[in-house]
């Protein structure tokens, strides 16, 4: 796979630097194993529209500040637009559109969803969860683990708005004296907004499209049969149908590339391979937690547990609608999984 990186600087941790006329990319500093996301600063006459927000905290909030003070001079904050309900991309949007008293944009499954996941803090976990994670094959440091963590989405979110302007696949944006078309994926999250501007050959890609990572794709406890793997892997076919061959991405984490319909099949092919992979690997009887040889590098740490069972379970999933797995769950409540051939 050949990606092209559109620049060889990067804005430092907490600036910006401009990518195109009229759009600034900022660069916002995350406490995590991914330690940044990219957020896109559109310009227009009257004022800003800003894509995704990091997540809520003070040293987010501080960097939004003198942001505002700097780069972004005498001229508004209009609009707060995101692209999913991830902390890193919705966090700060409640705060910004209370602070500003502007409008949020959202899909209507990321809005609502956001909306539910947040009022999990200070909860329990639900036995859905727990049996979820049992039959998955956590050991009991591990449930212990998601039980202490539940909850925790909501503590890297601000509220909300009650009210939002609903963003739609095909929609056309005007923001910033250019139109935007809506693009959506699926997979990654239920229903992630992208924005392209066919005019100027750019791409606002979110998490959809990454130039070094896949986004994590994963199952839940509260759709535990969900397919999302098939949802991603049609989108990512979708998305290479609609984009230019030579669009230039602006991702949120990594670089902006070229090379986007090299990366699609690169991405495609990754899953394709894990699955082959897993299905081998399932000759003999494994469980969620058995399937990572087959589908990771690295080792999975106590930190990835979670992530990389819900990735394992998008991929058994995937192989059980598709009629080449099965389940079974044995007296202790466990899962296990076998090829059918």
């Amino acid at each position: 796979m050949t990606i092209r990186y559109e620049f060889d600087a990067k804005p430092e941790s907490g600036t910006t630097m401009p990518v195109a006329d009229g759009i600034q990319w900022l660069r916002m500093p995350l406490p995590f194993a991914i330690d940044h996301i990219n957020l896109w600063l559109l310009e227009d006459d009257d004022g800003w529209a800003v894509v995704d927000t990091g997540i809520d905290s003070k040293v987010s909030r501080k960097v939004w500040k003198n942001t505002i003070d700097g780069v972004m001079g005498d001229k508004p904050i209009n609009h707060v637009v995101v692209t999913h309900m991830h902390p890193d991309h919705v966090g700060c949007a409640g705060w910004l559109t209370d602070e500003f008293k502007i409008d949020l944009w959202m899909t209507r499954d990321e809005y609502l969803l956001c909306r539910i996941l947040v009022a999990d803090t200070g909860r329990n976990a639900p036995e859905e969860g727990t049996g979820f994670y049992h039959a998955a094959g956590f050991p009991a440091e591990a449930m212990h683990r998601y039980e202490e963590m539940f909850g925790m989405f909501g503590k890297f979110v601000a509220p909300l708005p009650e009210a939002y302007k609903r963003l739609i696949e095909g929609d056309r944006l005007t923001f910033a004296g250019h139109t935007w078309d809506v693009l959506v994926g699926r997979g990654h999250s239920p229903e992630h907004a992208c924005f392209l501007d066919a005019e100027r050959n750019l791409f606002v890609s979110g998490d959809q499209l990454l130039p070094t990572i896949s986004s994590n794709v994963s199952v839940y406890p509260t759709e535990p049969k969900a397919n999302p793997l098939k949802d991603w892997l049609s989108s990512l076919r979708t998305l290479k149908a609609s984009l230019p061959e030579d669009v230039l991405v602006l991702p949120a984490h990594g670089k902006p590339f070229r090379g986007a319909h090299e990366r699609l099949d690169a991405l495609v092919d990754e899953h394709v391979i894990g699955l082959e992979k897993l299905l081998e690997h399932c000759k003999e009887p494994r469980r969620a937690v058995d399937a990572f040889p087959a589908l990771f590098r690295t080792r999975i740490t106590d930190s990835k547990l979670m992530m990389a069972t819900g990735e394992s379970l998008a991929h058994l999933n995937y192989l059980i609608d598709d009629g080449e797995l099965a389940a079974e769950t044995d007296d202790k409540g466990v899962t296990w999984y076998r090829s059918r051939g």
